[in-house]
């Protein structure tokens, strides 16, 4: 089981409440990614986002970077939103973080984007969402499978491509590529068609739900003859360790109200209810908020069910003071994935 965890940049506030910038929340996520690598974590996924408040709006960028400056920990997007996006340019950074890499530790997660903040910002119609989507996923997919610089490809949502060099090419070949979602049984049947693995984001509802769409996905890809080792399983999820429960469940409280106020400001949320956040926190509630041992034994748990290779967490939301996140990374990589092993070993 790797263990992990991701983020969308989370900008830093004043004792006041205000913002910092984001540009040392850009900082404070590439510190982190180093020191996940320095602690021995297994993977790092920075989303994309464009608000003021998680503004890592460049994944790609941000893996460049943090690939010149880390030996062992895979590096992904959490997810890409390839819907607004140029795959062609996606493919092209990723690739070039991969060469910097030295090869074998860039993943590219495609995603369809929960926040719908891309759409006007790169001027695309929400009506097209689906055909965006699945188009450029296509190209994608095309380019990444293609044996060499050329590639030829045909659509009606971006030019077409004529035997054309996208460049550079992987260190081997291709990346990884999943597909991600927030619980879409047509996303799970897409991804197993295709053959492709995929990272379901749990954030809310008792995450062992999951389970049947886990089924469906790996029944669409048996069913499409898809059985190679892509056909996997990872959980991205919200959650905090600490060295107590309590410690955990205060830490993680306050990032989740700021968090909670700004999304009911943008999406119209009621206000947050500290018992809806108490509920969620304890088993088997979405969020991973614990000590190492309660944290390890929810994602073994939840192995039973889902039969998954990667869990990872965001911990960094709302404005949760630096150090917090740097001692959850930690721990999860000291303390949370020796126990998961230990457990997953006795089963």
């Amino acid at each position: 089981m790797e263990i992990g965890a991701y983020s969308f940049g989370d900008t830093p506030l004043n004792a006041d409440g205000t913002s910092r910038t984001t540009s040392e929340a850009i900082k404070n996520l590439f510190d982190a990614i180093v020191h996940a690598d320095n602690a021995g974590l297994d993977y790092f996924g920075v989303g994309e986002h464009h608000t003021v408040t998680m503004p890592a709006s460049s994944p790609g960028a941000m893996l460049a970077a943090a690939a010149a400056a880390t030996n062992n920990i895979k590096l992904g997007s959490a997810a890409s939103i390839i819907s607004t996006d140029d795959p062609v340019r996606v493919f092209q950074q990723f690739a070039t973080a991969d060469a910097i890499s030295g090869g074998g530790r860039i993943e590219i997660t495609a995603g369809r984007g929960s926040s719908v903040e891309t759409f006007p910002l790169f001027g695309f119609d929400l009506r097209d969402y689906d055909q965006l989507y699945s188009e450029k996923l296509n190209l994608l997919m095309t380019i990444n499978n293609s044996g060499d610089e050329n590639v030829t490809w045909e659509g009606t949502v971006r030019p077409n491509i004529g035997n054309l060099a996208v460049v550079p090419r992987p260190v081997q070949g291709k990346l990884p590529l999943w597909i991600a979602t927030g619980g879409s049984p047509a996303s799970s049947a897409r991804a197993g068609s295709l053959g492709l693995p995929i990272s379901y984001g749990i954030i809310g509802g008792a995450p062992h739900r999951f389970a049947p769409l886990a089924e469906l996905y790996r029944k669409s890809a048996e069913q499409a003859g898809h059985t190679g080792d892509d056909i996997k399983v990872s959980v991205a999820a919200l959650g905090l360790v600490a060295p107590t429960k309590k410690e955990a469940l205060d830490r993680f409280y306050q990032g989740w109200h700021n968090l909670n106020v700004e999304m009911g400001r943008l999406r119209g949320w009621p206000a947050p209810d500290k018992s809806a956040y108490l509920a969620q926190a304890e088993a088997p509630g979405a969020y991973y908020v614990g000590d190492p041992d309660e944290v390890a034994r929810r994602i073994v748990h939840l192995h039973g069910y889902m039969g998954h290779m990667r869990h990872f967490l965001q911990t960094d939301i709302g404005g949760l003071p630096h150090e917090h996140l740097l001692e959850s990374i930690t721990l999860l990589a000291t303390e949370v994935k020796p126990r998961v092993e230990r457990l997953l070993a006795k089963k």
